[in-house]
């Protein structure tokens, strides 16, 4: 299933590695991000209800 890469094997199977890294890292990064701005917009809402009442 997985072909002969010869010599280039280092290169290419680090190439995935980085790439599976930093796609990884980038889905991290979007959760925490959603995280904190779902947070900040929650704050607000917040604050603008507390004139409502």
């Amino acid at each position: 299933m997985i072909p002969d890469l010869g010599k280039y094997a280092g290169a290419v199977l680090g190439s995935y590695a980085v790439t599976i890294a930093l796609l990884l890292g980038l889905v991290a990064v979007t959760l925490w991000r959603s995280a904190k701005v779902k947070r900040a917009l929650a704050a607000q809402e917040a604050r603008m209800g507390q004139g409502d009442g």
